[in-house]
Parts: C-alpha cells; sequence; structure tokens
C-alpha cells in the first residue's frame, strides 16, 4: 500500500460526516499502521480509485473510501446528477427510492437533501418500495429524473444507486454520453467537502403514487378471457427477504387473483439476507425454503423476486430430486414474449439482449413482428423503438412498456401468473406450453457457466487470454467464427466474446456488470423430430457445451 493511499485515508476520516464508517476506518487505519495485512490491502483497495459510475449509476461494497458504498460517495453522486439536471432544465424535479438493504434509508434521505439543496425539486417516495414502482414514479410524476438506492441481487455487503431519466427518456436507465458527464460532475462535486453543500426541504409522495403503481399493474392480469376470479394453479411466493411481498400481494388481490402462499422465512425484508448465501434467485440454494413448502402446501407454481423485485425466477413441477425445476431467464422471456406476440396483431417489436435466447427473434418473424438485439443491459433493451416486450436472459423482463419503462418483476409475475392460470383453465401447464412453441418455432434450449472472483484481476486475465488464444473446438463442433464484440468492425457492442460453431450453437463470454463474475452464455436449437425429441437434443448440447466451456475460465 502506497503512502497516499493512507494520506487518503485520514483525510477521508477527518471529513466523513457519518459517525459510523469515520470510526470503521479509524480503527482500520491504525490496524493498518500496525503492519496489519488485511487492513493494509483494504485501505489500498478503498482508496484506489472512485467507485465508477457505471451500470446505470454507482454498485459496490458497503464502506469509507470513495471506492465504496458511503454516505459521502452517495452525496457526491447526488451533487454531480444535480448539477448536470440543472444545465438540462430551468426546474428539474427527481424522485427517490430505497429498498431494505443496509443503509439504504439514509442513502436515499441524504440524496434527497443534497438534491433540493443543488435547486433541484426532490420527491421521496413514502417508503422502502420495489425498483419498479420508483421507475414507475419517474413518469407518473413526470419528474425529470428518479434515484432508486439498491444493490439489486447483489450480497448483503453491497448497495447502489441506480438512475433512471424522465422526458424524452421516458423513464429509462442513464446511458452514455450522459453518464459520462454525469461523472465528470460528480468528480468536480467531490472537491467540496459533503459538509458545505447546501441542503434543501424535501417532499414525501403520498401513496397515491404506490396505489397508482398497484392499479396500472393489476391491469394487465386481466386478460380479455374474463379470467377474473377464475381458479388458477397454486402458488408459493417469496420475495427473498426483500420488498416485494406487500406490492406483489396488493396487486395480485386488484386482479382478481387468489392469493399467493409466501415463504414465512423470507417474507419480510431484511438486508442481511439470512437464509440465502446469495440474494440471487438464480443461485443454487436460492430457492430451497421456496421448494419445500411448495412441495408441503401442494402448489403448483413457485415464483420468486430478487430483494428489489425487479426480476423473476419461475419454477414448475419436475422429476428431479427436488421435485422441482427453476425455468432458465430464456425460457421464461420465450413465454413472455410469446404471450406478448399473439396480442400485438402484427405491430411493434420485441427485443432482447445479445446474450438472450435468438429464439425470442424466430418468435418476432412468425408473429410480423420486428426484432431487435441491443447491448447487455435493460438500459438498452427498454429503448428499443415500438416494444411491446422485451427481456435479458438474468430474470429481467418489460411487459408493460406503456408504463415501466425498465425490467419488472411484479408486471411479469402478473403475465406470467395469467398465462399460467389461462393454460390451467385449458388442463395444460407452462411446461407443456414450452414444449408446444418446440414444436411451432424449434428447441432453442440455453445454459450458462460463470466463476465467481475474490481477485478482480482475474477477469481481465480470463478475457485477454481468450482474446489471444481463441478456441477453435467446443465439444466436438469446430468452431467457424470468433467474433471479439469489444472491435469496431463488430459495432463495439461490449466486452463480449462469441463463438459460432459449425452445428449452429453459440457461446459467449462476457464480465458480470453487476458481480464479481465471468459469465459464459450457452445456446444451441434443434428442429429435427416431434417437440420433445427438439428439446432432448437441444439440451443434451448444452449439457456438453456446458463441460466444454468450464476450461475456458481456468486462468
Amino acid at each position: 500500500m502506497s503512502a497516499d493511499a493512507l494520506a487518503a485515508a485520514r483525510a477521508w476520516a477527518a471529513d466523513d460526516v457519518d459517525a459510523e464508517t469515520r470510526a470503521a476506518l479509524e480503527a482500520t487505519i491504525a490496524a493498518a499502521e500496525r503492519g496489519d495485512e488485511a487492513a493494509l490491502a483494504e485501505v489500498a483497495d478503498a482508496f484506489r480509485g472512485r467507485l465508477q459510475f457505471g451500470t446505470a449509476g454507482l454498485r459496490g461494497r458497503i464502506g469509507p473510501g470513495p471506492n465504496r458504498m458511503n454516505r459521502v460517495v452517495v452525496q457526491q453522486a447526488s451533487a454531480g446528477l444535480a448539477a448536470y439536471l440543472v444545465e438540462r432544465e430551468a426546474h428539474p424535479s427527481i424522485v427517490i427510492g430505497w429498498d431494505g438493504r443496509r443503509g439504504s434509508e439514509r442513502f436515499a434521505r441524504d440524496a434527497a437533501e443534497v438534491f433540493a439543496g443543488a435547486g433541484v425539486r426532490a420527491i421521496l417516495l413514502p417508503r422502502l418500495l420495489p425498483t419498479p414502482v420508483l421507475a414507475f414514479a419517474v413518469r407518473h410524476l413526470g419528474t425529470s429524473a428518479g434515484v432508486m438506492v439498491t444493490a439489486s441481487h447483489n450480497p448483503p455487503d453491497d448497495n447502489g444507486y441506480k438512475v433512471y431519466l424522465g422526458g424524452a427518456d421516458e423513464g429509462s436507465q442513464i446511458v452514455p454520453p450522459v453518464d459520462v458527464h454525469v461523472a465528470a460532475l460528480i468528480e468536480r462535486a467531490a472537491a467540496t467537502p459533503v459538509a458545505e453543500y447546501p441542503r434543501g426541504e424535501v417532499e414525501v409522495a403520498g401513496e397515491g403514487v404506490w396505489r397508482a403503481y398497484v392499479r396500472a399493474t393489476a391491469t394487465i392480469g386481466q386478460p380479455d378471457q374474463g379470467m377474473r376470479g377464475a381458479s388458477g394453479p397454486k402458488v408459493v411466493y417469496t420475495p427473498l427477504h426483500g420488498v416485494g411481498l406487500e406490492t406483489v400481494e396488493a396487486v395480485l388481490a386488484e386482479a382478481g387473483f387468489p392469493a399467493v402462499v409466501p415463504v414465512p422465512e423470507q417474507a419480510e425484508p431484511d438486508g442481511a439476507f439470512p437464509t440465502v448465501d446469495f440474494p440471487n434467485p438464480e443461485e443454487p440454494g436460492a430457492l430451497d425454503l421456496a421448494m419445500a413448502l411448495a412441495t408441503a402446501e401442494g402448489a403448483e407454481l413457485i415464483l420468486a423476486n430478487d430483494p428489489d423485485a425487479d426480476r423473476l425466477a419461475v419454477a414448475v413441477p419436475d422429476d428431479g430430486p427436488t421435485g422441482w425445476r427453476m425455468l432458465t431467464g430464456n425460457e421464461v422471456g420465450l413465454l413472455l414474449g410469446w404471450d406478448a406476440a399473439r396480442s400485438a396483431r402484427g405491430r411493434g417489436a420485441l427485443a432482447a439482449s445479445i446474450v438472450s435466447s435468438p429464439g425470442l427473434g424466430a418468435i418476432a418473424e412468425a408473429h410480423g413482428l420486428e426484432y431487435a438485439q441491443t447491448l447487455t443491459g435493460f438500459k438498452w433493451v427498454s429503448r428499443v423503438p415500438g416494444l411491446v416486450f422485451g427481456y435479458e436472459e438474468a430474470l429481467g423482463y418489460l411487459v408493460n412498456p406503456g408504463t415501466v419503462r425498465d425490467k419488472d418483476g411484479i408486471s411479469a409475475l402478473v403475465r406470467v401468473l395469467t398465462l399460467a392460470s389461462e393454460l390451467h383453465e385449458r388442463g395444460s401447464s407452462l411446461t407443456e406450453e414450452l414444449l408446444a412453441l418446440a414444436g411451432e418455432f424449434g428447441a432453442f434450449e440455453s445454459g450458462q457457466v460463470s466463476v465467481r472472483v475474490t481477485d478482480l484481476a482475474r477477469i481481465p486475465a480470463i478475457m485477454a487470454t481468450l482474446r489471444a488464444a481463441p478456441p477453435t473446438e467446443l465439444a466436438g463442433s469446430r468452431v467457424v467464427a470468433a467474433d471479439d464484440l469489444s472491435l469496431p468492425e463488430h459495432g463495439t457492442i461490449g466486452d463480449i466474446l462469441r463463438y459460432t460453431l459449425d452445428d449452429g450453437s453459440r457461446v459467449m463470454v462476457r464480465p458480470s456488470g453487476t458481480e464479481p463474475k465471468v459469465k459464459v452464455y450457452l445456446d444451441a436449437t434443434s428442429t429435427d423430430g416431434p417437440p420433445a425429441e427438439r428439446v432432448r437434443a437441444a439440451r443434451e448440447r448444452i449439457a456438453a457445451l456446458a463441460a466444454a466451456a468450464k476450461p475456458l475460465l481456468e486462468v
């Protein structure tokens, strides 16, 4: 650790407005001065730079220092964003929300006071609420921007600061070049101690904002078939210790669905996430309690939101060891895409990120719709012109673009339950509908292999190794194209490596934008034989590709 980092830590401690983080930092500095290796490493990392204003805003570990999430960094970010809004508009406004993570409410209130002091009308949501409610509020209240304090499904020690823009951006997440400009304004604001920032009066929105979201979202769960009040599958639901339960229950009651059975151990917001290793429904074991309860209750469907309720996981009965199978994000995306396409009557567009299943394109073509592949990140999916449905394979779905321009795990839940209820009335199920889609469009199967790292230097090392020596063969098939999508000839799509195989399979490698992971995305298709045979062949191919892909990450 350099002397500069230790000097920066001392200066930070002297100016820190939060007694808790100041005391923690002073203890770490003292330990570092005694030569404690862990303390030295912590100071070096916390002061090696500024937390990057990246995926829709900020996200990182809670703690003191510019490379952490804390009250100082949040206020600096708010001052920078306020400067941008004041530049852009004569009378800017912003709405701020927060979830149940550690520090979220304090961060939200700090941000609101800084915005108000900078001349931006600042409106706090009335209490902790899901991220989709904040995204909705930007449009509903007609504000210039929105901020949601959340780290979504990240580990418990993380928090974040997600930015949305109103007006012509229609409540979508912030994108370049605006994020680069805001980052520069944050740097400028950081030159002034946050204790010297002016503060202003903050408004608090009434419950009407939440009730309006509930009504708007319930409407998409009332299908033309007049199924309101009809019997449907018995559902177990978990918010994974997040903020989804109250809003989900209110929306389903408004739409006329039977009540779900919540997982009691995970029903209330708890930023410690005590029953899961990672509060991400994609992670192995995250739905174990839900599966056990569903089996005990004789349920026919499991629905789960991540902690801020912008993502949705779906599990269905299965013959496997647990009795349940979690559908992949691509399977749910194709179901919801088909559901949207049949109602679009040949007008509009379906969209998915480039690492999501190509199957959505086949559905769009069959229904006479436009199809767009976007950069990774929902900030791109939500901006597709004429969008009627969009998704990302990481459990993010946008089913009601007229109301919310971001992934929304609650509205997606309503559409999945509506579809499941419709199928239930016909004596069918989501599983059987997936088989029917394979018969109509071909079987599109997907998989994923990932490695979570503690040393962040491994991520660029893995990518550099693959760039220098791309594979020429995977799982018995020749690689006929190895494309680096970060290069201009491919549109500078992002830090993604794409391998196309001679059997039509696709393998893509990219660093996660929100977690310390490198991910490998696998896609295979089959159009030979009856539907069940197609699915089996595509799944076998995915299993072979997964085994072949694991060595790619061993750097």
